[in-house]
């Protein structure tokens, strides 16, 4: 027997809550779930490993032979510049999800967006085009991509980029926000931002931007999302003793995900840090076998 935890209320994960509907429609996903239910797994929803049970729990309490820890990569990063707090930013990953998961664009649902406005984000991603075009579509009368190096360095793919250029988002490179301005009522009236120039390459082989001096300006916005990237939740391996994880707080497995944990396997964002869909599937797939195997042989001997 095979159960899923699922954290959210909505089978599916980053696919549903993540990805807009115009890059994966949702019925698409829905199928895909509705196939592992035909074929007797069981989802349980609302169900936050770390919480609910513990790894330790799942074993001992619940039963199960090996678990596959597939929890992603949903913990959001910020800059830590003045202004953060105000009314009007979010993490790319609040927005996305209010939209694609909460159905904030239809204002009978209980969590709508406030209106948009002029929109900065800041970062420059498949997750920063993502929300640039989401917000496009909500309705924003301008969008703007804040990025801090040139185009040659954007890390998004260039077919993401050529579309958010062809919707009419407006990019900004070699601009790094410095301070979100708010009004008398902590509402979002502006970003101010520094020119950069590229230095020296930087670990990630990219060259390393640098601030110009006295290079200080100011561009009006009712929103901010901040796309600056995610990292694992940290609620699972703070609760499970003898799980390592390396220094961004990713779990360590091995290429058929087998952690330090015995009878415990993870994949996907999880282990890699952000990164995409199929590599995610591909780690569970090597998990399966290696889980199956695992469970024959224990049951040999």
């Amino acid at each position: 027997a095979v159960t899923v935890y699922e954290a959210f209320h909505t089978a599916g994960g980053v696919m549903m809550y993540g990805i807009p509907e115009f890059r994966l429609p949702k019925r698409v996903v829905k199928k895909e779930v509705d196939t592992l239910l035909k074929q007797g797994v069981t989802i349980e929803m609302n169900a936050v490993i770390g919480r609910l049970y513990s790894i330790e729990e799942l074993f001992h309490e619940e039963g199960y032979e090996a678990v596959f820890l597939g929890t992603g990569a949903g913990l959001p990063r910020f800059m830590n510049i003045p202004g953060e707090s105000r009314v009007g930013v979010y993490s790319a990953n609040e927005f996305l999800t209010r939209i694609n998961l909460m159905k904030a664009y239809n204002e009978k649902y209980d969590t709508p967006l406030k209106k948009l406005g002029k929109v900065a984000v800041v970062g420059g991603g498949n997750v920063a085009m993502d929300a640039a075009r989401s917000a496009k579509r909500l309705g924003a009368e301008e969008v703007y991509i804040v990025y801090r190096r040139s185009e040659a360095e954007l890390p998004a793919r260039a077919e993401e980029a050529h579309h958010a250029k062809e919707e009419g988002i407006i990019f900004k490179f070699l601009t790094s926000p410095v301070e979100i301005h708010g009004d008398e009522k902590g509402i979002v009236r502006a970003i101010e931002c520094e020119e950069m120039e590229l230095g020296e390459p930087d670990e990630s082989g990219r060259r390393r931007p640098k601030p110009k001096a006295n290079s200080n300006f100011e561009i009006p916005v009712d929103t901010v999302i901040m796309a600056i990237g995610t990292t694992p939740n940290p609620l699972v391996t703070s609760t499970t003793p003898g799980l390592d994880t390396d220094k961004r707080g990713c779990i360590v497995a091995d290429e058929n995900g087998k952690t330090s944990h015995l009878a415990v396997y993870a994949g996907g964002d999880a282990v890699t840090g952000a990164a995409t869909i199929i590599l995610a599937m591909g780690a569970g797939r090597k998990a399966a076998h290696a889980i199956d195997e695992y469970i024959q042989k224990k049951g040999k001997n």
